[in-house]
């Protein structure tokens, strides 16, 4: 960062009375719709800019940076930011609360709907955001399975989210323990990623205080999936499928999902796996071997 850059620097916005005085200024609330609590804790926003190992002009995607809290952090160690916002009301606040920050680019509109790799330069890059929390999980698969050149994701998600995401069968005691935890999300997420919690993050660091615990959590992306799969859409199909009906045994989950009897059972057998496990007993060779089969025979 320049030092004509560094003399223009804001306040730091992690900060209650620099945050309110911002929410006052421009008459801003947090939206329950866009899942906004604003963060009012620098050693937060601190800790989550070291888990995210940053190097000077490394390219970061930032997704709903809201009134540039996290971005700032972002900033200030040389990181070239490009946010994604949706409320239309912040690009007015960040051209504001961010001036000065030449490294700062910020397209307006859905991570969901906007061309990543397009914003992003084609170019390798990380993944560092406090996401909102009533729709984590699908920007996290969707990010993952469009296969772009992410390095890392670090993200601030809900503490029960960030379980699941880390969460594994070890064995039948703590697959019964974890039953609710480890999921279809826990699979994906561990197929394409080694996932690590960093922290956790109480109510009181943000404004206003959510009704939960969050945590950050560090995904480092792999270079190529945990298991070899013949197909990875397929594979994914058998996942949901054997998740979907948490009650039910492997065999009747698969059945539901619309997979031939027979067929299971012979992929079973020939995986070692017992018809009568549930899916939260499985690993993800397990469902590797079981999807690989399935779809061998599907082919022919």
């Amino acid at each position: 960062m320049t030092n004509e850059i560094k003399n223009k620097i804001q306040p730091i916005i992690a900060n209650f009375s620099v945050t309110r005085h911002i929410l006052k200024r421009f008459n801003l609330r947090a939206s329950k719709r866009l899942g906004q609590n604003f963060l009012i804790d620098k050693s937060v926003v601190d800790d989550i800019v070291n888990a995210a190992e940053i190097e000077a002009d490394e390219n970061i995607l930032e997704i709903g940076p809201g009134i540039g809290t996290l971005t700032q952090g972002l900033l200030e160690v040389g990181a070239n930011v490009t946010a994604v916002e949706l409320d239309k009301k912040l690009p007015a606040v960040l051209a504001e609360t961010l001036n000065g920050y030449e490294n700062f680019k910020l397209i307006q509109g859905d991570i969901l709907k906007v061309d990543i790799n397009d914003i992003m330069n084609n170019q390798p890059f990380k993944v560092v955001a406090n996401l909102p929390y009533y729709i984590t999980s699908q920007i996290i698969l969707t990010l993952l399975e469009k296969k772009l050149p992410i390095t890392k994701l670090v993200t601030m998600v809900q503490r029960e989210v960030a379980e699941r995401m880390v969460a594994t069968p070890e064995n039948l005691a703590i697959a019964k323990e974890s039953a609710k935890t480890y999921g279809a999300l826990s699979v994906a997420v561990q197929f394409y990623t080694e996932p690590q919690i960093a922290f956790d993050v109480p109510p009181a660091s943000f404004l206003p205080s959510p009704d939960v615990t969050s945590s950050v959590i560090v995904c480092n992306v792999r270079k190529s999936p945990a298991v070899a799969v013949n197909d990875e859409k397929f594979f994914f199909r058998v996942v949901r499928g054997a998740f979907g009906q948490r009650r039910k045994t492997l065999l009747n989950s698969l059945i539901g999902a619309g997979f031939n009897r027979e067929t299971i059972l012979t992929a079973l057998k020939k995986a070692n796996i017992e018809p009568t496990c549930r899916a939260e007993m499985l690993s993800l060779a397990d469902f590797a071997a079981i999807s690989n089969f399935l779809s061998q025979s599907d082919a022919d």
